[in-house]
């Protein structure tokens, strides 16, 4: 039996999200760095001591949990379910979760909103790509800063690995990555339990100049730009990451 997880009517990211393989093939993920990046991110925004804070595509909430623990009162939002249920299980007094579409702004305004490691992009239709952005700006309060953690897709293209297995709690996923019509796919096959999986990343390989184009038409002030999270300088091929900050 083969799953096959693009299907035709759901976009790949909602099912894909809301899947066990895809926490178990990201679980070791870095949460020190994550922290550190936090750390730095609030210390250069200035952040006031109760700033209400917007975790835009927040997973399992492991950045929004961090930032609950320095003192700031915090909202995380996704479109996979069964990521809020998981990250609900944190919640306390200052920090909430909730199903939420990016694309539409929340009811709330927002001192920050950031959305972090690569959380961008994934839409079919370019406009939804913008009104993301346009709901962003709409969340935050007047003196409010928004950061997004993209890719350096110059970087990752130009550092491609086509083919690599990776074996995770005795599962052997077998990844495939290729550049095609400006956007960066990875096919994701394994087997488990006698079931065959596949699935499809696909992220639009936006540049710094595609997110300039995008922010002029939605009259968003870029206010900085960085290059990995100790928030060096960005550099158009060296860096890992795009962190941009604007209002």
């Amino acid at each position: 039996m083969s799953e096959n997880l693009s299907q035709q009517n759901q976009n790949w990211f909602e099912t894909w999200f809301d899947s066990k393989y895809y926490h178990i093939l990201y679980k070791d993920r870095d949460d020190t760095e994550a922290h550190l990046f936090m750390d730095n991110l609030t210390h250069y925004l200035n952040l006031p001591e109760e700033a209400k804070v917007l975790d835009l595509a927040c997973g399992k909430g492991r950045h929004a949990i961090y930032l609950n623990h320095l003192g700031y009162e915090v909202t995380g939002v996704d479109l996979s379910e069964n990521s809020i249920q998981e990250a609900s299980k944190s919640s306390n007094e200052k920090l909430h979760f909730k199903v939420h579409d990016m694309r539409v702004p929340t009811p709330e305004k927002y001192d920050a909103v950031f959305n972090l490691f690569t959380s961008f992009g994934y839409f079919e239709n370019e406009e939804d790509n913008f009104n993301t952005l346009v709901a962003i700006k709409e969340n935050l309060t007047e003196y409010g800063f928004a950061v997004i953690d993209f890719m350096n897709a110059n970087h990752v293209i130009n550092n491609l690995v086509p083919q690599e297995v990776k074996t995770i709690e005795g599962i052997d996923f077998h990844i495939k990555r290729y550049v095609e019509n400006g956007h960066i796919y990875k096919e994701i096959s394994f087997e488990d339990d006698s079931k065959k999986f596949h699935f499809t990343e696909k992220v639009r390989a936006l540049t710094l100049d595609d997110f300039e184009a995008m922010m002029e038409k939605a009259e968003i002030y870029l206010l900085d730009t960085f290059g990995d999270y100790k928030l060096r300088k960005f550099f158009k091929n060296e860096s890992e990451r795009l962190i941009m900050i604007f209002k």
